[in-house]
């Protein structure tokens, strides 16, 4: 009863959001709503409660693919296609934002403010590592040798 019913719903509300759309089971026996033409989707899934729809929205990557699912609510079956129409809306409208915000650089992603990079970037801070003085030392060597070998010899 609950994946007819939920069929029946995911139709309806693909109806209500967009024009285009394509609505599909999902192996798990939830639906999936596609909006090719917004690059967005919507599965909505049975929960926990017996009148409860788990609703998660996403985004569609290049080439089909879709991204997991960045905002998920619970609502009640009975709510109406209204009131869940409204609640994709606000999903669809969180998957949209997070799609605009710059990815985070992954290397600063962990580090804490006012690290060592940044301290380098305010011209504060160490300026030369070890691995530096290493290279420096061996060069400032061979000048040496160069200049004791040209000295014996000449």
């Amino acid at each position: 009863m609950v994946g007819a019913q939920l069929r029946d719903t995911a139709q309806e509300l693909a109806a209500v959001l967009w024009r285009e759309h394509t609505v599909y089971r999902e192996r798990s026996g939830g639906m999936v709503i596609r909006g090719e033409h917004v690059r967005r989707w919507i599965s909505l899934a049975p929960a926990g409660g017996r009148d409860e729809i788990l609703v998660r929205a996403g985004r569609i990557l290049d080439g089909g693919t879709t991204a997991p699912a960045r905002s998920e609510a619970v609502v009640p079956l009975s709510a109406g296609t209204g009131v869940l129409a409204a609640t994709c809306r606000r999903l669809l409208a969180d998957a949209a934002a997070d799609a605009a915000r710059p990815a985070p650089d992954r290397e600063a992603a962990g580090r804490p403010r006012g690290s060592r990079k940044s301290a380098r970037r305010n011209g504060s801070g160490r300026h030369t590592g070890f691995s530096s003085w290493v290279i420096l030392v061996c060069v400032a060597g061979v000048i040496a040798l160069f200049a004791y070998s040209s000295a014996m010899h000449g």
